[in-house]
């Protein structure tokens, strides 16, 4: 009896074994990532359940082929021609089958509602596209066409050295448009923001907001069936509660610990540390269009006012270095010439007396209830924060805001001060610029500094025309200046990237861009 017992006591332990638990911070917005602009949401759906016609290798920091097994590019930089790989299959699920492999109408699609304003699919995103809007995609793309099945042609209106590393963002993920087709016939296209269809690793199964994401191996998957059956985001909004859920086993691995967590975690053996420094820059984003910090004095104050080294020691405690401006400093183009401004609460002062604010004045500090990479500990950051502007006459009040409506409401530009932060996702400058700094992005939401300069446009703009990168960075050099003499930010760190996973996690790399891919995952007996 006891050997017959055996399979019954370790049948359990095995199935749970073929399932990766993910302990995540926050709920995804929705799973359309087109109409999203935040990481949470990307992890969430681009990352496990779509793929685009190019992705970036992060580790030889080079795009690479995707959905496209190859491209080309005419010689006056204006036509690319992406070749598809053949019978790749879209999920099936219990709502839905597809009845054909990838094609170029699928590209086509998953553009077209992007940039056509008659498109029937581009009034559904009642928020807009908002990257596809900041990179001014609409005025880039002149046409996107298929020639033939496996082909898709897109024409440009001018050079762009930008734009295939686009191509390998999330939000250029591709949809079955034929699954599109169907829900709008039936009249319901609303469900593709809650019932994703895509060619990813994994299928969708459900979703349980504030508790979890639950999703299926995909075992047509054209790169190779993932290591694991099954993938749980288990959303658990505490750093703290996901370190003890790790410990217990009922996550695998916990996403965006607490310093002091990987701290504790170091000395742990079931337990693994994994880093890399993030290609991220935290910030407090400054509404320059309400006043007073339309004033470019008072912006300058601000930065005066705060204390980063106590800033970056309470609330990173060593896992994250300053930040002067945007770019991290492995960014090529960083201006290091550039001075950081000085903690100097008197010199603030004068700024405001200046700016004929000598009594100071009320305003704002926005940020979110739980901790994420960019922001572990939001409520004694916001606390520094207010503490450090109350020295200089500025009375913030703090307002503690839901992920999701802090994203909704801050690209609506309510916001005075903002605690955020920015991924880049392949390496390049304009990454950081275009999205947030461009007049376009104004009017997408994700330019949270609410700031359209001419000027500053331009050098954007002009850098992505030019195709060396001497050129490229002599403008983005300029553009920082720009950016720095503004005050458009309050810069605050450049993180270090942190996972904790059980020690049976194999495969598993954390991304300097905040990606996550669970396709090569495996768990050890």
């Amino acid at each position: 009896m006891r050997f017959a017992a055996l399979p019954l006591l370790f049948a359990p332990l095995l199935a749970q074994a073929a399932n990766l638990s993910v302990c995540t911070e926050a709920s995804p917005e929705g799973f359309d990532v087109v109409q999203y602009n935040s990481l949470t949401t990307t992890n969430a759906s681009a990352d496990v359940l779509m793929n685009r016609l190019v992705e970036f290798d992060a580790e030889r920091g080079q795009l690479v082929p995707g959905l496209a097994e190859r491209w080309e590019v005419s010689s006056d930089g204006l036509v690319y021609s992406f070749h598809l790989h053949q019978g790749v299959a879209f999920h099936t699920t219990d709502y839905f089958t597809p009845s054909r492999p990838l094609t170029a109408d699928d590209v086509v699609f998953s553009f077209q509602r992007m940039l056509d304003p008659a498109h029937p699919w581009h009034k559904v995103a009642q928020s807009g596209f908002p990257h596809a809007q900041s990179m001014q995609l609409p005025s880039l793309i002149k046409g996107v066409e298929s020639a033939g099945d496996r082909e898709v042609r897109f024409t440009l209106t001018k050079p762009d050295a930008t734009f295939l590393a686009t191509l390998s963002m999330g939000f250029a993920s591709i949809y079955s448009a034929e699954y599109a087709d169907q829900l709008m016939k039936s009249g319901t296209p609303e469900k593709l923001n809650a019932y994703p269809i895509g060619t990813g690793p994994f299928v969708f199964k459900r979703f349980q907001k504030d508790a979890s994401v639950r999703y299926a191996a995909n075992p047509t998957y054209f790169a190779g069936k993932p290591g694991v059956d099954g993938l749980v985001f288990a959303i658990t909004p505490d750093a703290n509660v996901r370190l003890q859920k790790l410990r217990r086993g009922e996550c695998q691995i916990a996403l965006s610990p607490k310093p002091l967590d990987v701290q504790a975690a170091s000395g742990d053996t079931a337990i693994r540390v994994i880093q890399t420094p993030a290609f991220m820059t935290a910030f407090v984003g400054i509404n320059s269009q309400h006043a007073p910090l339309d004033q470019p004095k008072v912006r300058q104050a601000i930065n005066m006012a705060f204390d980063k080294v106590s800033y970056l020691k309470a609330v990173f405690d060593g896992s994250a270095s300053a930040a002067d401006g945007p770019f991290p400093p492995n960014t090529w183009s960083y201006a290091n010439q550039l001075p950081a401004y000085p903690h100097d609460p008197a010199k603030a002062k004068d700024l405001l007396a200046e700016a004929g604010l000598k009594d100071g004045f009320k305003t704002t500090i926005w940020t979110r209830p739980s901790g994420s990479l960019l922001n572990p500990n939001p409520s004694l950051g916001a606390q520094l924060l207010q503490a450090d502007l109350a020295k200089v006459g500025i009375q913030a009040e703090i307002r503690v805001i839901e992920w999701g409506e802090l994203i909704r409401r801050a690209k609506a530009g309510e916001h005075d001060l903002l605690f955020m932060g920015w991924a880049g996702d392949n390496g390049d400058p304009d990454n950081f610029l275009t999205p947030q700094f461009s007049c376009a992005s104004v009017q997408s939401g994700l330019n949270f500094a609410r700031f359209c300069n001419p000027e500053l446009d331009k050098l954007i703009s002009d850098g992505k025309t030019h195709s060396t990168q001497a050129e490229r960075a002599a403008l983005y050099e300029k553009a920082q200046q720009i950016i720095r003499e503004q005050a458009l930010w309050l810069p605050l760190a450049h993180p270090t990237a942190f996972a904790l996973t059980r020690a049976s996690v194999e495969g598993y790399k954390v991304s300097p861009f905040g990606r996550q891919d669970f396709s090569k995952v495996r768990l050890a007996p």
